[in-house]
């Protein structure tokens, strides 16, 4: 048995409002779910991008939770890739320069595709690449 794809990503933010504005406004995504000091929740195409406060779910839940999701949590910077064609980069690259957000890197793979990667307000590492950097078309 092997998993057909990845469902949902997890990032862990030090501000959830500035990361609904960050992941709503400037990235375009569309939220689904929000719990106020908790998470916000956006869809990615069949995918689902989670924020998290740390402090928040590092807390283990209740005995009788609703919800009994076990604690989690990361500190420090994460790293989540969007796919996108060669024409979508580009635009993204004009769209966050637009935004004031600088681009780290833009560079072609050896064996083909384009990367630009770029950082959210906490750090996290953020990326725009062409599917075929990973073989996929």
């Amino acid at each position: 048995m092997q998993p057909a794809a990845i469902l949902e990503a997890a990032l862990y933010v030090s501000d959830l409002k500035e990361a609904e504005r960050f992941y709503g406004e400037v990235l375009g995504l569309g939220r689904i779910a929000k719990a106020e000091g908790r998470h916000v929740f956006f869809r990615c195409g069949n995918a689902v991008v989670l924020l998290f406060n740390p402090d928040a779910t590092e807390v283990p839940p209740a005995p009788d939770a609703r919800l009994p999701v076990p604690p989690h949590g990361a500190r420090g910077e994460g790293h989540l890739c969007f796919a996108a064609s060669a024409e979508e980069i580009e635009a993204w690259k004009t769209h966050l320069d637009a935004a004031g957000i600088a681009i780290e890197a833009d560079f072609e793979w050896p064996n083909g595709g384009r990367s630009i990667y770029f950082r959210d307000p906490f750090g996290n590492s953020l990326e725009f690449a062409e599917p075929r950097i990973w073989g996929f078309s």
